[in-house]
């Protein structure tokens, strides 16, 4: 488990250099591009479709880990929009609130306890 706490770390910092060297460079507007390259339908636009894709799936599972509660809505929402961001945050915080459990992590803690 530290080994992955370690990676979320260093990709937690990669992405916030990354992301804010971009922003400086290009401003915040990101979904023109994102979804006008999808629109194209070329290579970027395949990997931007595919990486929609894993941004739906985590912000199922974010919702789904808390039972579709209003604040795993919330979270959601973010885990949506804010991407690698946020997950990397929401899971080493949840790594440290389940004491590295596997079970815990993956399912919650209601579904783990069943």
């Amino acid at each position: 488990m530290n080994l992955f706490r370690l990676f979320l770390l260093a990709y937690l910092l990669a992405i916030v250099s990354y992301t804010s060297i971009t922003i400086l460079n290009h401003g915040i507007n990101l979904l023109p591009q994102f979804f006008g390259d999808i629109a194209i339908m070329a290579w970027p636009g395949q990997f931007n479709f595919d990486f929609l894709g894993f941004l739906t799936l985590s912000a199922i599972w974010t919702a789904w880990r808390h039972q579709f509660s209003p604040g795993g809505l919330v979270l959601s929402a973010l885990a949506f929009f804010g991407g690698m961001l946020f997950l990397s945050v929401y899971l080493l915080v949840q790594i440290g609130r389940c004491e590295g459990d596997v079970k815990i992590l993956l399912l919650g803690e209601r579904r783990a306890m069943a």
